[in-house]
């Protein structure tokens, strides 16, 4: 088994940490959809403001509001405000999986609103079986990958 990132919410703000409710974190239902995290999915949290990390459940809150509330014991973690990255797995049983796996990725300004939104992929070439490259959804542009790959890549 190889574990592997199959979504990321990069630099979302918890909008608040509810220590005496069931814990969870709640986040918000459209930007879950716009990269396939699903609710009573398993992710890994990590507080780039102070370090911690830890993993929790999702469940859904309201639509369209931004939402990302860190529930119970995992409230004590952050504060309202930190900057998290939320990253959901998935699990392969081949590395030629990798080829098909295109996760999602959302980067978040003030107020939890959208600034990026990108895609990751997995090619080969004459040079490694496995690249990376890094795919803005809104231009269509690779990124942060060595020239020679830049040449050839062509977004799907």
């Amino acid at each position: 088994m190889i574990t592997v990132i199959r979504a990321k919410f990069h630099g979302i703000r918890v909008t608040q940490a509810d220590l005496h409710y069931h814990g969870s974190i709640t986040l918000d239902p459209e930007l879950c959809d716009a990269v396939g995290i699903l609710p009573l999915e398993f992710v890994e949290i990590w507080n780039r403001t102070n370090g911690q990390r830890f993993s929790t459940y999702v469940i859904f809150g309201e639509p369209a509001s931004g939402c990302c509330i860190v529930n119970g014991a995992a409230a004590r973690l952050v504060q309202s405000g930190d900057e998290i990255i939320i990253a959901a797995k998935a699990q392969l049983t081949e590395p030629q999986q990798l080829y098909t796996l295109t996760p999602r990725v959302l980067t978040f300004g003030e107020g939890n609103t959208v600034t990026g939104r990108y895609r990751y992929e997995v090619f080969p070439n004459t040079a490694r079986a496995y690249n990376f490259r890094m795919i803005d959804e809104t231009s269509g542009h690779a990124m942060a990958v060595p020239m020679s790959d830049l040449v050839a890549a062509s977004p799907a």
